[in-house]
């Protein structure tokens, strides 16, 4: 009999995985795809030698991410490739905001009058990243706070929405930047602790960058398998779980999977009958034959380049997607990989993505509008394509069944469900069955390539098989 079984083997499914093996259990993960990876997956998508991530690709909560930290990665192939600047957000006028690994050339970037509460912003948190990451991502109950005060305080920054801390500032070049970086997670800006994303996301930058990883985002799913065939556990592609009967005996079941798909399979019913699915995305591959035109200098040294040029425009995009309506025009995050990774692309050639928001399970098209965003700030970037590979909320889904209708953040990170996932409870990996867990980016800490809900829900199995003994 196993002493675990993890179904799916995404970040967080290969990192519950390699934690449990790393305490001496016996483990073994089962993938229904023909390769490792979930969100984290590397293919070619449009020609020949252009090497695409299909899904994420720029990984700051990666880097900084306390269960990565805790693994030699490097040994098994995972090399982290910074670019010169994290993040630009440009604007209509050929400029641009800025997220440096500097503070200072960061709040240069906002004009002078924010200069000063930029700096006031982020401060306190400075130096001192792997507490504060550690025990923010470790909550709740799985991991006593190292900096209990230092926690409380970020707590008390982070739970206010949006729109309030904003108004430290006088000019929208900063509530932009911001405003997009609260993007990210496909909510709107108006909800509880939406602030705290925007703050996490520019912590990240300043203390471990916005890197990617070389070869793909496949080279961390890689170096995870790498890493748990080493310490004896086994890996199976192309075993679809059905029922839990499906799988091997074990003392505990570990699901990397939607809610949803955790109770069928498990027969658990309706326990996740009122979890939320959120808005979706629509995402498109570019094969170029050169870099993106960008009108401003410093979209062209980054890494991310967010495509938003007024609160007010990101606000409503975000609003259209969650209300059921696809924007006329979309607030985009887009990623140039091929800047630091070369040889992701054929010689002189590069790989670029980009993607908006949609309602979720949308059925249309958004390369119109997509691309029309990308010429306003990038004239004559239709010039440069040589081939596209679109993704809408269907598509989406078909790559990867976490993606309910679209929603890659597995589950509405809003609303109380941003804190609390995959419903309100202090042990959010454990199930009415004893054993069953949920380790998915359905649970705490939510979406990202961090691997700290598989670290969490490892530590939760963990314990619960010490007291069966």
């Amino acid at each position: 009999m196993l002493d675990a079984a993890v179904v799916g083997a995404g970040p967080n499914g290969l990192t519950a995985a390699v934690e449990l093996a790393r305490r001496g259990l016996s483990v073994a993960v089962f993938e229904a795809k023909g390769t490792v990876g979930g969100g984290a997956r590397t293919e070619e998508l449009t020609l020949p030698g252009f090497r695409h991530d299909p899904c994420s690709a720029v990984h700051p909560l990666g880097i900084g991410s306390p269960a990565f930290a805790q693994m030699p990665l490097a040994r098994y192939g995972l090399e982290w490739l910074h670019p010169r600047l994290p993040m630009a957000h440009p604007f209509d006028d050929g400029t641009a905001a800025v997220l440096a690994r500097s503070v200072a050339e960061t709040a240069a970037s906002l004009g002078p009058r924010d200069a000063g509460a930029y700096r006031r912003l982020v401060t306190p948190y400075l130096g001192r990243w792997d507490g504060l990451v550690r025990d923010f991502m470790s909550l709740p109950l799985t991991a006593l706070p190292r900096d209990p005060l230092r926690l409380a305080r970020f707590g008390a920054a982070a739970l206010p929405p949006y729109a309030w801390t904003m108004r430290r500032f006088h000019d929208d070049r900063a509530r932009a930047m911001l405003a997009g970086l609260v993007a990210h997670v496909i909510a709107p800006l108006d909800g509880v602790a939406t602030t705290g994303v925007g703050l996490l996301f520019a912590l990240a930058a300043h203390e471990r960058g916005w890197p990617v990883p070389r070869g793909g985002s496949q080279s961390i799913a890689d170096a995870l398998t790498g890493y748990l065939r080493d310490l004896g556990g086994a890996v199976h592609t192309d075993f679809e779980v059905k029922r839990l009967d499906d799988l091997p005996p074990a003392r505990a079941y570990l699901f990397d999977t939607s809610p949803t798909a955790l109770a069928r399979i498990a027969g658990l019913g309706s326990a996740y009958a009122g979890y939320r699915y959120g808005a979706a995305a629509f995402k498109i591959d570019y094969a170029l034959d050169g870099p993106v035109p960008w009108t401003a200098p410093e979209a062209r040294r980054a890494g991310t380049v967010q495509i938003g040029p007024s609160s007010r425009e990101i606000a409503t995009a975000l609003r259209q997607a969650t209300g059921g309506q696809a924007p006329e025009t979309p607030f985009l995050i887009t990623a140039q990989p091929s800047l630091v990774d070369p040889g992701r692309a054929p010689r002189g050639r590069q790989v670029f993505w980009a993607y908006g928001h949609v309602p979720q399970g949308w059925t249309g098209d958004l390369t119109e509008a997509i691309e029309r965003q990308l010429e306003r700030f990038a004239p004559g970037f239709r010039d440069r394509v040589l081939a596209r590979a679109t993704a809408g909320p269907a598509e989406l889904f078909a790559r990867n069944a976490n993606y309910v209708g679209g929603d890659i953040a597995c589950g509405a990170a809003s609303g109380l469900q941003l804190l609390f996932r995959p419903r309100p409870t202090l042990f959010p990996y454990a199930t009415r069955h004893p054993s069953v867990f949920l380790c998915s980016a359905a649970t705490w800490p939510g979406p990202g390539v961090h691997g700290m809900s598989g670290h969490n829900a490892a530590k939760a199995v963990w314990r619960s098989l010490r007291h069966a003994l």
